[in-house]
């Protein structure tokens, strides 16, 4: 077993059979494959697809930060349809024209940035936190410039109250 520097366990086709084989797993989600060794692996279990969950390979991008976050962020845990409707949710909690000006100009910049399907994680993040009576901090950094991220949860800073510019937080990006 090989851990790479993103955390990606790789595991060798002995490996996994000796895990399968000793009971001692019965998830591969966070473990990754050879190319080859996934593909052997999901071509022979395709007539029982709806029995056994197909395995990943590894994607080799080990050099390459922006290509393993695209990799990786579709692959999340979220329950499907998870709060298809947080749009919806955003606007009800706009109170102003202004609020809802920012919240516009906002999922514009989340959009162009790649970054809008993020926030339906961070909405799954903070609902899960708050029932489970997990504390988190107030604000921290130039997240605190997003009022998207305000009214998710993600911070408790009002970044229209306290005039705080969008570009702050998505400059970096």
């Amino acid at each position: 077993m090989e851990i790479n520097k993103f955390g990606q366990v790789k595991v060798s086709e002995q490996e996994a059979f000796n895990a399968v084989y000793s009971g001692s797993i019965s998830n591969f989600d966070n473990l990754f494959f050879e190319e080859h060794v996934a593909k052997k692996f999901n071509d022979s279990i395709s007539k029982n697809k709806d029995a056994i969950k197909e395995i990943q390979p590894l994607i080799d991008i080990e050099e390459d930060i922006e290509l393993f976050d695209e990799a990786n962020q579709c692959t999340w845990f979220m329950p499907d349809n998870y709060c298809s409707n947080l749009i919806d949710i955003l606007y009800e909690s706009c109170t102003t024209q202004e609020e809802k000006d920012r919240v516009d100009k906002e999922l514009e910049l989340f959009i162009q940035h790649g970054m809008f399907d993020l926030l339906f994680y961070l909405k799954y993040l903070v609902d899960t936190m708050r029932e489970n009576n997990i504390v988190w901090g107030v604000g921290r950094g130039s997240s605190v410039a997003s009022y998207v991220l305000y009214l998710i949860g993600i911070h408790k800073i009002d970044s229209i109250k306290f005039d705080l510019d969008i570009n702050e937080f998505l400059k970096e990006i």
